[in-house]
């Protein structure tokens, strides 16, 4: 063997191993990351005494019970709270599709005065907390007499308030060729019927975008269902979890766990359906310019 070939094979030893060392990184990254969803996966299925006692993952004694106990919190069963989420999601995707993308058309598309000075304030609202405009915007909602309904939920998604999405659109927009918009024109199309004909058609990536975030972000959320809504009736799947837990009695842990459980079905469905359009809209929004 000359010399030439034991560095080459001394080279080839070393990236084996560091590819192996590389693998052995990310799957502890994995267990560590998963090591929750599993030790809830047990506590659903575990008696009330041994959920914070017994760490292990497998259950000496399983406990189907807590699922079909869970099902029915509060006098309310679950399914409803199911369906209100269902409720709230559609509404917030319909409204962000169809305000976001208009509001993304005219940024990027139409001429008006003071442009640039609007699409910075609008950018400027992706760093605003929502903790500093919730006492207005309740005050408003409270006003309207919209409190304990889901018009606070929903309303605010049709006059497009989600500026990272409006961004994202911008950007994907900006990289279509002026050409088309001509072309329309020529064709006697206005401003609504190029957004309408030629842009919304091509703009598919990103609202397939916008339409898996904004349902997974509006199902998970907690704060702003947790302020508008006290009926029990229109309570969503996680104010609905918030009903197990009770600070000044007993808390119905493993009922709680059982239906964190079940809660995250349809988050998990919705990724792996379409996880692949979500690389795909990210990537090419992101390389629109």
């Amino acid at each position: 063997m000359t010399t030439t070939e034991g560095l080459k094979k001394i080279g080839r030893v070393q990236l084996d191993a560091r590819r192996l060392l590389a693998h052995v990184a990310l799957i502890a990254g994995v267990l560590v990351m998963i090591y929750p969803l599993l030790w809830m996966l047990a506590s659903s299925l575990k008696p009330e005494d041994q959920i914070f006692t017994d760490l292990s993952l497998v259950p000496k004694e399983f406990v189907f019970s807590n699922y079909t106990e869970g099902w029915s919190a509060a006098g309310q069963s679950f399914a409803t709270f199911f369906t209100n989420s269902l409720i709230v999601c559609v509404g917030a995707v319909a409204g962000n599709l169809i305000a976001c993308s208009m509001a993304a058309y005219a940024f990027a598309r139409l001429d008006f005065r003071f442009k640039r000075l609007w699409f910075a304030l609008m950018l400027l609202t992706i760093m605003l907390p929502q903790h500093v405009t919730l006492i207005p915007q309740y005050a408003i909602f409270l006003s309207l007499d919209w409190v304990n309904t889901y018009l606070p939920l929903i309303v605010p998604k049709f006059l497009a308030t989600d500026a990272f999405f409006i961004f994202l659109m911008v950007q994907f927009i900006r990289g279509l060729p002026g050409e088309l918009d001509d072309a329309a024109k020529v064709d006697g199309c206005g401003p609504f019927g190029v957004y309408w004909r030629i842009i919304l058609p091509l703009l598919v990536p990103a609202l397939t975008t916008t339409a898996i975030f904004t349902f997974l972000w509006t199902y998970d959320d907690f704060f702003s269902q947790l302020i508008y809504l006290s009926d029990t009736a229109l309570f969503t799947v996680p104010l609905g979890l918030r009903l197990f837990l009770d600070s000044t009695g007993e808390s119905s842990w493993g009922p709680m766990f059982a239906m964190s459980v079940v809660s995250l079905l349809p988050t998990f469905a919705f990724f792996l359906l379409f996880q692949r359009w979500i690389v795909e809209g990210i990537s090419t929004t992101g390389l629109k310019g």
